[in-house]
């Protein structure tokens, strides 16, 4: 009986690994978006901080630049708190790959279950970082220099 025991949960550390690379993956994106969303802040604080420029039109930017990081901020914030989410349904897929072997139960409908609800996670927070990224190119400004002779 122990030894049929060591053999399982031998298994489930096998089975464990997939979800553990998607994990370190997860952990790898979600690693990126909080550098975007450092930088959307960072910008965000510094045109708060200028001194308030004289010119209407130079104050309307501004605020239509920071509206705009804004809608940066609240997309990643989005794609983080999925991927976030995606990573615990993760880890909750781990336990209870686990809790199937030391409790001897069935839990291969809840394992699925899960997996696909971080599946999807994952898909709903690619989708808000991408349309957050697809925002910032639309707002990158590169001025036409004429061509110097070398």
């Amino acid at each position: 009986m122990f030894e049929s025991n060591i053999g399982d949960v031998a298994h489930a550390i096998q089975l464990a690994l997939t979800p553990v690379f998607l994990l370190t993956g997860i952990a790898g994106i979600l690693n990126v978006m909080m550098g975007r969303l450092t930088r959307i802040i960072d910008r965000g604080r510094r045109l708060s901080e200028q001194t308030t420029p004289n010119e209407a039109r130079v104050i309307d930017n501004i605020r239509l630049e920071i509206s705009g990081l804004e809608r940066r901020r609240y997309l990643a914030s989005a794609a983080i708190t999925a991927c976030t989410f995606s990573a615990f349904l993760v880890c909750t897929v781990i336990a209870a790959l686990f809790l199937e072997v030391l409790l001897q139960i069935q839990l291969k409908w809840l394992e699925g279950t899960l997996f696909t609800g971080s599946t999807l996670a994952l898909v709903v927070g690619l989708a808000y970082f991408l349309r957050e990224v697809h925002m910032a190119n639309q707002t990158v400004r590169i001025p036409d220099l004429p061509c110097q002779k070398i």
